[in-house]
């Protein structure tokens, strides 16, 4: 069995699971994830908060990588990027197949 660090990401995933424990930076990754880049102000448009607010939401997602920030004249555009949660999506399969071959040796000792 290969040990999970060498099935891993190069990056630490724990940014990116605490930036997704929130339900308004997945609303506001939901917003973003249609590919186009998008104001703050679009971004608070029906949220339900402030534009302080949302900016500190995506300050946390960028901090995480999940998003990123374009200045468009003096206006900031966010952006998503799908790269860290494919990374947090390799480091949960490689959890789970650690569980898997643990079952099976667990299993197979069992049986015996």
């Amino acid at each position: 069995m290969s040990s999970l660090s060498a099935q891993a990401p190069a990056r630490d995933p724990a940014p990116i699971f605490a930036a997704l424990v929130d339900r308004t930076r997945l609303s506001l990754l939901a917003k973003l994830s249609g590919g186009e880049a998008r104001s703050i102000a679009s971004l608070s448009a029906g949220a339900g908060l402030t534009r302080q607010a949302v900016t500190k939401h995506l300050h946390v997602l960028e901090g995480a990588g999940l998003v990123r920030s374009l200045k468009v004249g003096r206006e900031s555009r966010f952006a998503y990027r799908a790269e860290p949660l494919d990374e947090a999506r390799a480091y949960l399969d490689a959890v789970s197949a650690q569980w898997d071959d643990a079952l099976a040796r667990l299993k197979a000792f069992v049986e015996i």
